[in-house]
């Protein structure tokens, strides 16, 4: 298990990489610049074996979509809930610029206004949530696939008996979260070709209210899919929202690898851009970096 799902865990140093000589060397990916804040993975949990094993798998994918970035989770749960601030005092105290927060979230909580407040108390800089968006519509088919409740691929005509007619997407963070999930519901529909709805864990009777809702317009076989990571919702909340309805459910993005794409492509969406000096003296052929072998 990597240290940096740990808390309290120092963030990682980055180690600069042999560079291959020649034209044809691969080149070093320009998104972060020399100097750039760590990425803290905000996670409102407590770091208990689940989450962390979510967590981590996150951090690994993170790294290699951008293998210079330096990214270590915070936890904001129970006994962990100083565990952001003590990443971002540690960045700080290390002389590096105040880390970017990017909350583990598809959308609105009520976790953000904590984090919101621990930022402006720092100087650190808070991301957007990482949805709505298409790739969590994406993994949410994949995921309803993986239960057999819809197919993979709708350019291929096969019968799944067990598919949905309708599903209800299902998030933690009450109303505004469930209006926030509409936006990927829509994204999903034109995947699925079925009515989707969104209802809020956390609010009563707004899943049961769902599924008869779609019932009513003619579903036969609806089906839940939690637009949730994993840590942010309660796993009581989940089965009992299937119970409850008596509905099929998929299981929670997790570690879906499109949601380690949307951590890193968050966090570079805040970063400054590249010094124009540092800029023209690559346009020019020259090393971007003291003392690095230019190309041949």
């Amino acid at each position: 298990m990597s240290t940096a799902a740990i808390p309290g865990a120092p963030l990682p140093v980055r180690q600069p990489g042999s560079r291959a000589r020649g034209r044809h060397r691969r080149p070093e990916r320009p998104e972060i610049p020399a100097g750039s804040p760590a990425l803290i993975l905000a996670v409102p949990a407590v770091a208990g074996p689940d989450a962390r094993s979510v967590v981590d798998e996150l951090l690994s994918i993170v790294r290699g979509e951008q293998p210079g970035i330096e990214i270590a989770a915070g936890y904001l749960g129970g006994e962990d809930a100083d565990t952001v601030a003590g990443l971002i005092a540690q960045a700080v105290g290390a002389g590096m610029p105040a880390p970017v927060l990017v909350p583990l979230l598809p959308g609105p909580h009520g976790f953000l206004e904590e984090l919101h407040r621990l930022a402006a108390e720092t100087g650190a800089v808070v991301t957007d949530t990482l949805g709505p968006h298409p790739l969590l519509a994406e993994a949410v088919h994949v995921r309803l696939s993986e239960a057999g409740l819809a197919r993979a691929d709708r350019a291929r005509l096969f019968a799944i008996t067990t598919a949905a007619d309708g599903v209800v997407l299902t998030t933690a963070g009450g109303e505004d979260a469930a209006a926030s999930a509409g936006i990927t519901g829509v994204l999903l529909a034109a995947r699925l070709a079925v009515p989707v709805v969104a209802a809020a864990l956390d609010v009563p009777g707004s899943v049961a209210a769902a599924v008869e809702h779609l019932k009513a317009t003619g579903s036969e076989r609806p089906a839940l899919a939690p637009l949730v990571i994993g840590p942010e919702a309660d796993p009581e909340l989940l089965a009992a929202a299937a119970e409850e309805t008596g509905c099929p459910s998929a299981a929670p993005l997790g570690a879906y690898p499109t949601v380690g794409q949307l951590i890193a492509s968050t966090y570079l969406a805040v970063l400054p851009a590249a010094p124009v000096e540092q800029a023209e003296h690559v346009e020019q052929g020259e090393p971007a970096h003291a003392g690095e072998p230019a190309a041949e």
